[in-house]
């Protein structure tokens, strides 16, 4: 049976070839969607460990949160933003879940975030995540829940409309872009739970203010946030 898993292994890799997502190399685990070298390499923040760190510090005065934080530093035309373009619109699935472990495995071994009871994926409005046919958040929420044993709510909270491409746009009109964007449904099963809000990247955190503002209205509602990736203006 092993000889005939290695032959499937090795003929199945000439028409579907199993490369790593950072750098193209085929030499990476089976198991993997990044080499070691890729995996190494990684820019770690090491903010889940540390209060009052840049992501809390983003939030300071405008968000009442527990603790917050990203996994990694993101910054243009490097590998970490070859990596987040196939997470968000590569549809690569596999490597956001490995991503997601990898954030729940810290997060696991910070007692900043032992409390908290329920994951939320930051929403996509529906036809954007129809499109996409996934929502990145999401899955980055099923590695973390694999890691830490906390459900994922994925219809706590919903965006009832549509937004413009944050992109291009500075602080005060990303922060205009999203007020009155999200809802939560009437009967919320969130009540007294401590929620860990859940995105992809965060840079002036206008998104997440305006999602985490709607969560923290729910009644006895604590708030924290994760993120894979912090990225500076």
């Amino acid at each position: 049976m092993n000889t005939l898993q290695r032959f499937w292994g090795a003929f199945s890799h000439l028409f579907y070839p199993h490369v790593c997502a950072g750098c193209g190399s085929d030499a990476l685990p089976q198991s993997s969607a990044l080499c070691l070298s890729c995996l190494y390499e990684l820019p770690a923040t090491g903010f889940e460990d540390h209060a009052d760190n840049p992501v809390e510090k983003i939030f300071a005065g405008r968000l009442r949160v527990e603790a917050a934080c990203a996994h990694y530093y993101f910054s243009k035309q490097s590998p970490m933003q070859h990596i987040l373009h196939q997470v968000k619109y590569g549809g690569n699935r596999e490597l956001a879940h490995q991503l997601g472990v990898t954030l729940g495995a810290a997060l696991k071994r910070s007692p900043r975030f032992s409390t908290v009871d329920l994951l939320v994926p930051m929403p996509l409005f529906i036809t954007r995540e129809r499109e996409r046919g996934y929502n990145q958040a999401g899955i980055l929420c099923s590695g973390i829940a694999a890691v830490i044993g906390r459900p994922v709510c994925t219809r706590l909270v919903y965006r009832s409309k549509a937004t413009a491409t944050q992109t291009k746009k500075n602080r005060i009109d990303r922060w205009n872009n999203m007020q009155g964007k999200f809802s939560v449904p009437d009967d919320t099963p969130a009540a007294n739970r401590h929620l860990l809000l859940v995105d992809d990247v965060v840079t002036t955190g206008a998104t997440l203010e305006a999602c985490g503002s709607v969560l923290l209205r729910i009644p006895g509602v604590k708030l924290s946030i994760a993120v894979l990736c912090f990225a500076s203006d």
